[in-house]
């Protein structure tokens, strides 16, 4: 006879049913000493393919692959007991057929242990939503500024800002959410499309840069912390300087190694104290 616990970690259906009833708060983190520490705080994280540009310095978020989304969210997750962690899926690893899609979103939630996959798309991705929910994938929906189309988009700009515009964004929304989508993020969009979308929605909608309105919010935690390069998007706020933290360790561990006043012999094994 097998024996099964209640699971404290955050549930799919219970951040679905947050609508109306509480604020999502998420980050992005895809580090174990990270995700340690949000997880105390947060309702989910997600492992964003964001890792591409803040974890490897690269130029945007294309060139990450399936298989490093995958261990960096194998990190997360073993590193945190309460929150719903999710994973985005990489450029290339979905877009071609709802096939591809479930091989490769299968391969993340197995090698990985996360409970819910990320891709960017509205109505076109709507079948490859409703695809991989009939097949017990959790799809978090991305709508608006969307990284990995920046080259048809013409780089990172706010999206729905004419009425025709916001009319195709929202039609993304209302495809994703009857596909079956537990919870859309709205990224980079005027503030009254995010709005009018939150209330037309009956799941919720999670904003970075779109409304204070939206069901949640989600930052990359970098851009909060003070630990990306460039300065942070028009959306997110400096909420504690690690960085700063950060280097005044770093410059006290350097001067008391040069200094020899570290290590002593209280750092050091095989010394008989007196």
């Amino acid at each position: 006879m097998s024996v099964h616990t209640t699971a404290k970690r955050i549930t799919v259906p219970q951040l679905r049913a947050y609508k109306n009833q509480k604020k999502i708060v998420s980050l992005t983190s895809y580090t174990a000493p990270f995700a340690r520490v949000l997880d105390e705080y947060l309702d989910m994280i997600l492992i964003g393919d964001s890792t591409a540009m803040v974890g490897y310095n690269m130029e945007n978020t294309l060139a990450i692959t399936l298989e490093q989304m995958a261990a960096h969210a194998r990190a997360v997750v073993r590193s945190t007991q309460n929150v719903c962690v999710v994973v985005d899926m990489p450029f290339g690893s979905y877009q071609e057929s709802p096939e591809q899609a479930f091989r490769n979103a299968a391969f993340l939630l197995k090698e990985s242990g996360a409970d819910a996959v990320k891709y960017e798309g509205g109505t076109p991705l709507a079948t490859t939503t409703r695809f991989l929910v009939d097949r017990g994938i959790p799809v978090l929906a991305h709508i608006g500024l969307m990284p990995q189309y920046l080259n048809t988009m013409g780089g990172f700009k706010a999206q729905g800002m004419s009425d025709e515009a916001a009319e195709i964004i929202y039609q993304d929304a209302l495809a994703q959410e009857q596909a079956g989508a537990f919870a859309v993020v709205i990224e980079g969009t005027a503030e009254p499309l995010a709005r009018r979308i939150t209330q037309a929605l009956s799941i919720p909608t999670i904003g970075i840069g779109a409304s204070p309105e939206c069901d949640g919010q989600i930052l990359v935690a970098e851009d909060i912390f003070n630990l990306t390069p460039n300065r942070i998007p028009k959306f997110a706020r400096q909420f504690s300087d690690v960085q700063a933290a950060i280097r005044e360790g770093v410059q006290a561990y350097a001067n008391e190694v040069r200094e020899g006043t570290f290590p002593t012999l209280d750092h050091c094994f095989g010394v008989k104290k007196k």
